[in-house]
């Protein structure tokens, strides 16, 4: 498997990735974390012009997307019940990680890749996101406390630190 960004060109494979873990999400107990047609193709269409988007691809197929950013992210400024590992360090944070369900190992290659980039990493997840949880949890990040999103729901936060 290989990771590339993303073009405009794969905004709707993106989309369509996005569909197949919605429905998974509610299928397994969590059905508000990507509700309300969220990540929306606004937010798909900014992520690919930030170049913050990535694909994950396997044998020509696209099978993974997700975001990365270093630098701050807003929404990690304030952490309740508990704290950052490393406050004031730069850090790399990662968004949206979706597969179409087709290969395993999606999360890890994220991570993987993500680790290359920068030895801080931070990433959350909802609380009824078992298998995101067990992926982070798995890969060595720490749960830190909880942070609260954009629309005021709140998300368990994670750091990893090489």
């Amino acid at each position: 498997m290989e990771i590339r960004k993303s073009t405009k060109d794969d905004i709707n494979e993106i989309l369509n990735i996005y569909d197949i873990a919605r429905k998974y999400m509610i299928t397994n107990g969590n059905a508000s974390q990507w509700n309300k047609g969220y990540p929306s193709r606004e937010i798909v269409e900014q992520d690919v012009k930030n170049g913050n988007s990535y694909l994950i691809i396997d044998n020509n197929e696209i099978v993974g997307t997700f975001v990365f950013i270093i630098g701050e992210d807003k929404t990690y400024k304030k952490i309740i019940n508990g704290k950052w590992r490393k406050e004031n360090a730069l850090y790399g944070t990662i968004h949206r990680l979706a597969s179409n369900l087709k290969r395993k190992g999606i999360a890890k290659l994220c991570f993987d890749y993500c680790s290359t980039k920068i030895d801080y990493l931070r990433i959350d997840t909802h609380k009824a996101n078992i298998s995101m949880q067990s992926a982070i949890l798995k890969y060595g990040f720490k749960e830190c406390g909880n942070i609260f999103v954009r629309d005021g729901s709140i998300r368990n936060a994670y750091d990893w630190i090489n």
